[in-house]
């Protein structure tokens, strides 16, 4: 039986070379054994000429066919001094292409940075850009809007959050990537309608057969390669001009959203945790301009979160087990918007459309059938009793739509709806948001399963749990299959979606991790190594993606809903609101004009009004508005063809016939470069260092967050106190945070309203009340004796004001004793006394507070030390054995008052006796001294 495998891209370095009339674009891969060469026209002022000539070159080939251009492409003048042929910049990896009204630019990757490791398969971020103007300037014309428009579409920042990877497909889930290697090779051949001979004339035709001729004994590799789910996919357009004519090594896609990974050591076992995020590219842009869908079912702020786990001591994706879970937010699937033509923190909200039968929530619904199967699962958190309605309308419209839609599916696959107002229950002391969303998350885990690419391990019948029988998805022979997804919003999608995302991923990783083999029961507990580090990773995806759609990061944290954050951060959720607002009316207008010319929603036109002279983007983004619709979906079977037959399984990932045409088959050898995925991970051809390697700059659980004390649990999914763990609730050192709260300790804000987002509920459980008392009091600091009038209150009168200070229920074993109180008193005292003294000051501790001296020194401070002084005998026996030990003879005294006929108990003889001196302190000590040398 063949084997398939997922082809690696051939290109991987490039270098642009000019002439006057060419440029060339040398692609390599990474071990530049193997090179392609593109050929672009710059005599066209306004057209893009490429030409591939389809060949693979070796690196001699190469060199001939440089100098060649060289040669030829020298004038008479300076045939001698100068070169036909330059070079111009060296890039990872082509944008795209791009025209505005004059000709073509370039957009080339030159730094890039690598940011997860998957399988082997690396995931690059993009760090720096450049754009190259293709026409030469003898043959260009200029316009004088063509400055803005460049200005424009520079404003999207390629270097903040774009990631591409070679090998990798990162518009698609885990579960689709793996599950296309494990189809047999049957329904490749037979769907890609042709025959074997067709698929190696191409491969002779790509030069990779090449031992194949030589008669080497070969064992034949079918790599695969599919189309990108352009939905996610940020260059689609960027590259569609040149899409059908290059070779497919020169096509790399980029997504927009976020990418992290850390790693999780479980007793030295390496486990990846990755988080990928993918922003859609359909009606995509800034918060207050993109509300809830357009005409085609496209939501605003639509992004897809997958979590990936996998054993990183095995990297081998046909060998090594993985595991991933995927959700969804997005706004919310109606026509609706908010006006910002006056300036408010919440613009009211409207309904813009009409829609009684649901037409673009059955769009919207329909897409997720085709990509997610069922159950739809949809977490709606935004509030349902408001004095005045604002967030209340969405709900009510939100659910009339789900119950239209529902009454024509079966039963079995009807979309659920579940609508919790969280900002209400934040408010409320008789609820624990969190424990409420853990309830949500089990059983929307169990609902949907998860994918994994290992059938159950022994370990699980060895230690069972009665949660793991009921799991949903689907079971297969080599695994599990995640089927239906859960689709989280708030009127953001921003601080308490995340919150919400995080807990239901928190749940979703401990059966995760359960079904590696690697905890005895799907469950994870707080103030663990394992969740803080998970925490941190869902922490910077909000930040992130809200920094991309709302203009600043979270505001309300998990913290906030644990309600452990400190005081600080009610500062910074202060600055965070102000950054948006400030964000939401200055900034937002630019850029989303300029998300519009990146994405090439709007195409520049010598014929059509300027981008900056349309006074809204909404027929943009609403193309079949002005149209009449031929063929209208039907109201009631609002579903495509073919959906429900397969669910609950997603209809993208059926191996029909339509599926198949997007996937290419193509046949190699198996010593082909391009599939070697051990030569491109460890690189061997060349020379790298330790410490650059990315494993070394990855976030590790027993570095960053374990506890740095001598005899601590090494197991990171045990409990730890926060005064124990690497970082605290500040994010700093347990020292540094006490430092930090003596000196706020005085000004420390009084404790917030009761509808205050972080005020502390009274129907936290037991187990939170535990885990979270320590971090309570380091949160408040108290401030005790820091004046001496207070010394002369009672116990009982500090243990009051103490109780009033603490509302968490602190109960202290026993008072302090007069001796504790009165060493704290003193040094609070010395603490007041030595920021009043001078430098230049001598420093006369008996003037502060009466100490007994613990030093040798007759003065010693933090400002001066006095060492003992070295008597005159002292000096004269280190000198001697010094004088000895050069090979001199000295006679001298050693300063004995030994009398003659006397001999004391214990001495030696009269010839010698036992009296030395220390030298360097001054004390005398017994050893055998002669009393010549």
């Amino acid at each position: 039986m063949p084997q398939s495998a997922a082809i690696i891209g051939g290109i991987q370095r490039l270098v642009l070379y000019e002439t006057r009339a060419r440029y060339f674009l040398v692609g390599s891969n990474h071990a530049q054994t193997k090179h392609r060469v593109l050929k672009i026209d710059r005599t066209e002022p306004k057209d893009l000429v490429i030409i591939d000539d389809k060949h693979v070159y070796n690196q001699q080939e190469v060199r001939e066919l440089l100098g060649r251009l060289d040669l030829g492409n020298r004038t008479k003048i300076s045939q001698k001094g100068s070169s036909g042929l330059s070079r111009t910049v060296s890039a990872f990896g082509i944008v795209g292409f791009v025209r505005f009204l004059e000709g073509y630019y370039i957009v080339l990757i030159t730094k890039r940075r690598k940011m997860a490791d998957i399988g082997g398969h690396s995931i690059y971020k993009i760090e720096d850009t450049t754009m190259i103007y293709i026409p030469n300037d003898s043959v260009r014309v200029t316009h004088p809007d063509e400055a803005r428009y460049l200005r424009i579409f520079q404003n999207v920042d390629l270097s903040s959050n774009f990631y591409f990877s070679y090998s990798y497909d990162l518009s698609h889930s885990l579960q689709y990537n793996l599950t296309l290697l494990q189809r047999p090779y049957e329904q490749w051949s037979s769907a890609a309608s042709s025959t074997e001979e067709e698929v190696h004339t191409q491969s002779k035709q790509d030069s990779f057969d090449i031992f194949e001729d030589e008669g080497l004994p070969t064992k034949v590799v079918y790599g695969l390669y599919n189309e990108p789910y352009y939905k996610y996919v940020w260059n689609g357009k960027l590259l569609e001009r040149v899409k059908d004519i290059v070779h497919h090594d020169w096509l790399m896609y980029i997504i927009h959203g976020f990418c992290g990974q850390s790693k999780l050591l479980i007793y030295g076992r390496p486990v990846h945790i990755t988080l990928i995020a993918r922003r859609s590219s359909k009606f995509a842009g800034t918060r207050f301009l993109k509300r809830g869908a357009n005409c085609e079912g496209d939501v605003a702020n639509e992004v897809e979160t997958e979590q990936v786990v996998h054993d990183a001591s095995v990297m081998s994706f046909t060998a090594g087990s993985y595991s991933s879970y995927v959700q969804v937010r997005g706004s919310v699937p109606l026509y609706w918007s908010q006006d910002i033509s006056t300036m408010m923190p919440k613009p009211p909200i409207r309904l813009d459309q009409a829609d009684p039968y649901a037409y673009v929530a059955g769009l919207h619904f329909d897409q997720m059938l085709q990509r997610f199967g069922s159950p739809i699962i949809i977490l709606n958190l935004v509030k349902k009793r408001e004095k005045r309605k604002h967030e209340k309308i969405l709900s009510e419209e939100l659910f009339r739509a789900v119950v239209n839609l529902n009454q024509f599916l079966p039963p079995s696959h009807c979309i659920d709806y579940i609508a919790w107002d969280m900002a209400r229950y934040t408010k409320s002391k008789l609820c624990n948001v969190l424990d409420r969303l853990s309830m949500i998350a089990e059983n929307v885990v169990k609902r949907t399963g998860f994918f994994i690419n290992r059938s159950d391990f022994y370990c699980h019948t060895l230690r069972p749990d009665e949660r793991w029988g009921d799991v949903g998805g689907q079971i297969t022979s080599t695994g599990r299959l995640q089927t239906g997804v859960l689709r989280t919003n708030c009127v953001d999608c921003l601080d308490r979606t995340n919150t919400a995302q995080f807990m239901v991923g928190k749940c979703a990783l401990a059966y995760q991790l359960y079904a590696l083999g690697m905890i005895d029961k799907p469950k994870l507990q707080f103030d663990t190594d394992c969740v803080r580090l998970f925490e941190e990773l869902y922490e910077d995806h909000g930040d992130t993606l809200s920094l991309q759609y709302g203009g600043s990061q979270l505001v309300h944290r998990v913290k906030t809903y644990r309600k452990i954050a400190p005081w600080t951060q009610h500062s910074k959720d202060i600055m965070q609101t102000l950054s948006r607002y400030y964000s939401n009316a200055f900034s937002d207008a630019d850029r989303q004009d300029a998300i519009n010319l990146f994405l090439q929603v709007y195409q520049p036109s010598e014929f059509k009004p300027h981008l900056w002279e349309l006074p809204t983007d909404f027929y943009l983004h609403h193309t079949s508005t002005m149209a009449i619709p031929q063929d209208r979906r039907s109201y009631t079977l609002w579903w495509s063809e073919g959906v429900l037959s397969y669910l609950p399984v997603p209809y993208d990932e059926v191996p029909c016939e339509e599926n198949m045409n997007k996937v290419k088959v193509k046949r190699m050898n198996q010593l082909d470069e391009s599939i070697d995925i051990y030569t491109e991970f460890f690189k061997p051809y060349e020379l790298t260092s330790f410490d650059d390697t990315f494993c070394i700059a990855m976030t590790n659980s027993a570095r960053e967050f374990m506890p740095k004390t001598v005899g601590a649990d090494p197991n990171p999914f045990t409990v730890r106190k926060p005064e124990e763990t690497g970082k605290s609730v500040l994010g700093k050192s347990s020292k540094e945070e006490t430092i930090l709260q003596r000196k706020t300790a005085a000004s420390a804000p009084p404790p917030p309203s009761e509808e205050a987002i972080s005020s502390t509920s009274e129907d936290d459980s037991e187990e939170d009340r535990e885990d979270e008392g320590t971090v309570s009091q380091r949160s408040t600091p108290i401030k005790l004796l820091t004046e001496s009038g207070e010394s002369s209150r009672t116990q009982e009168e500090v243990y009051q004001q103490h109780m009033a200070k603490e509302p968490y229920g602190l109960n202290l074993a026993e008072f302090p004793s007069e001796d504790d109180l009165l060493v704290y008193q003193r040094f609070a005292h010395l603490g007041e006394s030595q920021h009043r003294v001078e430098r230049t000051e001598h420093i006369n501790p008996a003037n502060i507070i009466c100490l007994e001296p613990v030093s040798c020194f007759p003065e010693d401070s933090i400002y001066a030390v006095l060492p003992p002084q070295v008597g005159k005998n002292s000096q004269e026996v280190f000198e001697g054995h010094v004088m000895t030990g050069q090979g001199q003879r000295l006679a001298f005294d050693c300063g004995c008052q030994k009398k003659k006929g006397k001999r004391d108990e214990g001495r030696l003889p009269s010839n010698a006796h036992t009296h030395s001196v220390n030298v360097l302190t001054g004390h005398w000590s017994q050893h055998h001294c002669l009393v010549s040398l």
